[in-house]
């Protein structure tokens, strides 16, 4: 009798563990993420130390957007057997709930387990970028570009770093250098912001023609070559550019504003003055203007102040 005990014993963790490895193969072989998560779950009550279903199981959370769910999982990982890519994996799942300290901790904690792991001290620039830590996101997409030089995007983010350390050269070369590796319409556009920002307005609006070439349909695009025209005085392509900007988004202020001022310098008065009023009806201030700062959220007190401080006041007077 109690040798039957001990066989049964002995026989039922094997089905136990046949079972979970069956689930899990099925789980593997899944498309339906909800479905992946069930089969996942069924695994880990049999096998509760089961670290690869916590970790697929994770991934599959986090693709449902489930990201809270998918960073109690990987936690579960970490506590148990800590290891590069589950740190990078907890980490994009902080990233996604706007948890960018606890990001920057696990990309750290994952490039330190890993030097090799160049994706994760990307992720790391990305996250000290977004925290304002710019010297340091500045350094870290450096050491990527060493180990993976042809990725325009990597340069343009540094260059982001440049320009708002006011570092200008370095964020030139750095914008033109994604150009080069990618002539694409974004390497343009991004430029051609860059141009706008530093008052550089015949070659933003070079750029931004090119950037439209490429892609007719960014509206930002619209807007600042927009802008470039109206800067540079030529207000009828101003006009349409726009226009064309409140094609795609019917509450753009900004290009009402700049539609508004092209329109008033050609003495088109009476369409002035109606996208005049359409821009404060959608900031909300309507009819009763006592000063510029009321207009602090908009483009052009951010970025254009003095130019249009001269110019609001012609609107204002208008009748």
């Amino acid at each position: 009798m109690k040798k039957q005990i001990l066989t049964l014993l002995t026989i039922v963790p094997l089905l136990t563990f046949g079972q979970a490895n069956k689930l899990y193969r099925k789980a593997m072989r899944s498309t339906d993420l909800n479905q992946k998560i069930t089969l996942l779950t069924q695994v880990i009550d049999l096998e509760p130390k089961n670290l690869d279903a916590y970790f697929y199981r994770g991934l599959a959370k986090n693709d449902l957007g489930d990201y809270n769910g998918a960073i109690v999982d990987y936690s579960k990982i970490i506590v148990d057997q800590p290891d590069a890519d589950t740190y990078y994996n907890r980490g994009n799942s902080r990233y996604s709930i706007k948890d960018f300290a606890g990001a920057k901790e696990d990309y750290a904690k994952a490039f330190m387990l890993d030097e090799n792991f160049t994706d994760a001290l990307y992720s790391l620039a990305c996250v000290k970028y977004d925290l304002g830590d710019y010297e340091a996101a500045i350094k870290d997409f450096s050491s990527v570009i060493k180990t993976v030089p042809n990725q325009p995007k990597t340069y343009t983010l540094r260059a982001h770093a440049y320009k708002a350390t006011e570092n200008y050269m370095n964020a030139l070369q750095d914008y033109s250098t994604a150009i080069l590796i990618e002539p694409s319409a974004d390497s343009y556009y991004n430029r051609g912001v860059f141009f706008m920002d530093i008052k550089y307005y015949e070659k933003a609006n070079n750029d931004l023609n090119m950037a439209l070439r490429l892609n007719k349909n960014n509206a930002y695009a619209y807007f600042y070559r927009g802008a470039s025209h109206l800067l540079l005085g030529k207000f009828n392509e101003a006009i349409s550019d726009f226009s064309k900007a409140i094609e795609f988004d019917s509450t753009d202020f900004d290009a009402y504003l700049g539609l508004a001022i092209a329109q008033f310098k050609i003495n088109d008065t009476d369409h002035a003055k109606l996208n005049f009023h359409r821009a404060n009806d959608i900031l909300s201030i309507g009819k009763s203007i006592t000063n510029i700062q009321q207009y602090s959220n908009t483009y052009w007190f951010q970025n254009q102040y003095f130019y249009f401080n001269n110019n609001i006041s012609q609107l204002v007077k208008m009748k």
